[in-house]
This record gives structure tokens, sequence and C-alpha cells, in this order.
């Protein structure tokens, strides 16, 4: 019988052409610097977040390699697609001059994509905290406007498209360092949660990489950006938030 709980959310699309590494330009060669920023270990919040995870293999919704993958591929082709545009939307709001009516409504939008309360919250955690520890590593006007969008902080993928800015990383740019956290913080927070084999999880994440192209970035208005939705996932948030013992903040 079908396994109907953790449903295949590929997207497929063979006219639009992956991003790759020869696609990006000269100025992100500073590329390294945004990943740093990305990267879950850095103690900005994003270590303390699972993505979903721990709700999902507390449900048995993801229990082993198989599951999580599924899980994986459709976080990057939802939620995570929606972070990537609109980190390459908050790069060129900053490359525009990082008005902070714009950011504000980039903010907003990228709120109204977020239906779940939790989610909201953590993503202003984590964006405060890579707005915080940006601004101590390239400060920059961009950067001090994002941090003063919402008194709780940015949106995640508003802050870090404001430090691609700050390090000169391109809106694609960003837009890949958007979809590879939205890999790779999952993943590693299953390995804790499910103890799964680290080099095992390693080969899942690489196999993943060739999606990490998705779609092209997407220069529109706040308003008309991609408004993909994983209501599963938003549901599981709330319920997660209420769990009196949990390992992950989100």
């Amino acid at each position: 019988m079908p396994d109907e709980t953790v449903p295949d959310l590929t997207v497929a699309d063979e006219t639009v052409p992956d991003l790759t590494v020869a696609d990006l330009t000269v100025a992100d060669d500073n590329l390294a610097g945004l990943l740093l920023l990305a990267d879950g270990r850095l103690p900005t919040g994003g270590h303390a977040h699972s993505g979903g995870i721990e709700e999902a293999v507390g449900t048995g919704r993801v229990r082993d390699l198989p599951t999580l993958r599924r899980y994986l591929v459709g976080r990057l082709t939802t939620s995570g697609e929606v972070d990537a545009q609109f980190a390459a939307a908050a790069r060129r709001w900053v490359g525009a001059g990082a008005d902070l009516v714009g950011g504000q409504q980039l903010d907003g939008e990228l709120g109204a994509r977020t239906p779940s309360p939790a989610l909201r919250r953590a993503a202003r955690t984590q964006g405060r905290g890579l707005c915080r520890a940006a601004r101590r590593c390239w400060p920059s006007a961009g950067l001090d406007v994002a941090a003063g969008l919402h008194p709780d902080g940015p949106l995640w993928p508003i802050a870090l498209g404001a430090a691609a800015g700050a390090t000169g990383v391109s809106d694609r740019g960003a837009a890949l360092v958007a979809r590879w956290a939205a890999v790779t913080g999952p993943a590693w927070a299953a390995v804790r949660l499910l103890g799964l084999d680290p080099m095992a999880m390693a080969a899942v994440v690489a196999e993943l990489t060739a999606d990490l192209g998705g779609r092209p970035v997407h220069d529109a208005a706040p308003a008309d950006l991609t408004a993909l939705g994983a209501p599963l996932v938003e549901v599981g948030a709330e319920h997660h938030a209420r769990w009196e013992v949990r390992l992950f903040a989100s």
C-alpha cells in the first residue's frame, strides 16, 4: 500500500536550467562568507532549529533515510524555494539602496507566506541572530536597515539577502545559499534525532546538491514573488511549539 503520509513533492521542470557554480558572478567569490553565516553550527540560533524535522520524526512521518530524503526534497521545492526567492529579492533591495518602506514590504510579504506564528517567530529569531553576526563581520548600512525592519528582527531570508549585499554576493548566490540551508539544517538535525549514520546522511545531502539550482531568481515586485506552501509543516510547527519536552526550538 503506498505511503501517503510523506508525499514526494519533487517538482519536475525540464525547461528551467539548474544554477551551478559556473553561473555565479565574480562577486560570488565571497560566497564562503555567506555560507558561514548560513551554517547551523554558527551560534546565531540555527543550531537550535530543526526545520520541522523534530515534529516530523515525533509523528513518524520521517523515520529513516528514504523518508528523510523525501522530506528534504519537499522542503527544497516549497518553503526552501520561497526562502530562496526572497533572499534574492532582499539582495536586490540592498543593491537599490535599502529603503525602509521597501524592506518592510518585502518582510511583510514573506510573513504572509508563513501562516504559522511559531515558524514566523523562529524565522525572526534566526534572522535577528544572522544580522547580528553579519554586522559584526561586514558592517553596512543595508544590514543596519534590515535589522530594524521589525521589532523582533527580520525574517531569516531577508537577513540572508541583506548579508549577501554586505559581502558582495549576487542575488543568485543568495538564493543558492538559502536552498543549501533548507537542506542541510534539517538533514543534520535528523542525524541527532534518529541516530543516523553521518556518512550516509552526507551522501544524501550530496545527492540533493544537484537540485540546489532549482528555479532562476525572479526580479518581481514583492507581492508577485513565489508563494509555495507546505501546510503540513505549518500545522506541525504549531503542534511542536506546544511540546513540553523537545530538543529543538522549532
